[in-house]
């Protein structure tokens, strides 16, 4: 019988063999996409892990197969290394001097970037991503021309608003090469500590500022009565990144100070480095293994006690 008014008739449903057979294909091809960044991960991830625990136990020099077999001396030797606590105490000094720095400061600009009424407010953001995506590496040789000799950019712009009475050797000083270092790295990262604020404080009601705004509140009284209590958990996060990222510095050390003077900037990235690519000694992969094994159960142990934080104030 002829539709009268046009409607055109559904052809038969699928059968469920059709859509069993659709949702292997796209199993399947999900897998093969998955399939290369799998196998990076593990040659160039997983495997160095595990053989590093492996090198750690063996005197070996990265030629020749592991034939001397050392049980725990190199974690000896490591232990009783008084430069591998040297590095081991510079890591954690930058740390914490680059989260005292960028927590607050960071946040305070995020806040102010996050202004719906201010003008220019992606170009300011791009402004201060730029040194996230510049090459760490290259910051390091350009800061080192401006402050790593006398005649350098900084001593004579110092000398010349009279703020210097003589040059200063700014890198040449274990303080001042330290806080210079801190404040470089402070400086790189700002960019990505800003974002994360950023996204914590988008994700805010704006009914409560609204209502603050109703009944007279400040920015101060809205800082510390709103945003403050409202963002702890995820200063918390931050907190987390800020200090996980901060303990592995090795690029700008390598370019800026080396690890001097006197290896006062010495961190443990560069020790390990040092201890393998040294050339001026046999490379000392089973020691630099067990080094990085110790420095490594030590970030782990400090990233499960800020997990925990975490979890503390994800909970409140």
């Amino acid at each position: 019988m002829a539709n009268p008014i046009g409607w055109t008739t559904a052809g038969p449903a699928p059968r469920a063999g059709t859509f069993r057979r659709r949702k292997g294909s796209r199993i399947a091809w999900a897998y093969v996409f998955i399939l290369p960044q799998l196998l990076f991960l593990i040659l160039f991830t997983l495997y160095p892990i595990v053989m590093s625990y492996v090198y750690s136990f063996y005197d070996w020099n990265g030629i020749g197969p592991l034939d001397d077999f050392v049980n725990f001396d190199n974690y000896t030797r490591v232990i009783g290394d008084e430069r591998f606590w040297n590095a081991f105490k510079n890591s954690f000094i930058y740390t914490g001097g680059v989260t005292l720095l960028l927590m607050p400061s960071s946040l305070l600009l995020a806040i102010w970037l996050n202004n719906g009424m201010l003008k220019g407010r992606v170009f300011y953001r791009t402004l201060y991503f730029l040194p996230v995506v510049t090459t760490t590496a290259i910051i390091g040789i350009i800061m080192r021309s401006i402050f790593g000799n006398q005649h350098a950019f900084f001593n004579e712009l110092l000398i010349s608003l009279r703020m210097l009475q003589e040059p200063y050797s700014w890198l040449g000083k274990p303080t001042s090469a330290m806080i210079i270092v801190i404040a470089i790295g402070s400086w790189k990262f700002f960019g990505m500590m800003m974002v994360y604020w950023l996204a914590g404080l988008q994700s805010l009601p704006k009914d409560i500022y609204e209502a603050a705004s109703i009944d007279g509140c400040d920015a101060v009284k809205t800082f510390r009565y709103i945003t403050l209590p409202l963002i702890m958990p995820i200063a918390a996060v931050v907190l987390l990144l800020c200090v996980t990222n901060s303990l592995h510095v090795f690029d700008l050390v390598k370019t800026l100070t080396e690890g001097g003077p006197y290896y006062s900037t010495d961190m443990m990235d560069l020790y390990i480095y040092r201890q393998v690519f040294d050339i001026s000694g046999f490379p000392q992969y089973g020691y630099a293994s067990a080094a990085g094994i110790i420095f490594g159960l030590s970030v782990f142990g400090i990233t499960l006690v800020l997990g925990w934080f975490v979890k503390q104030a994800r909970t409140r």
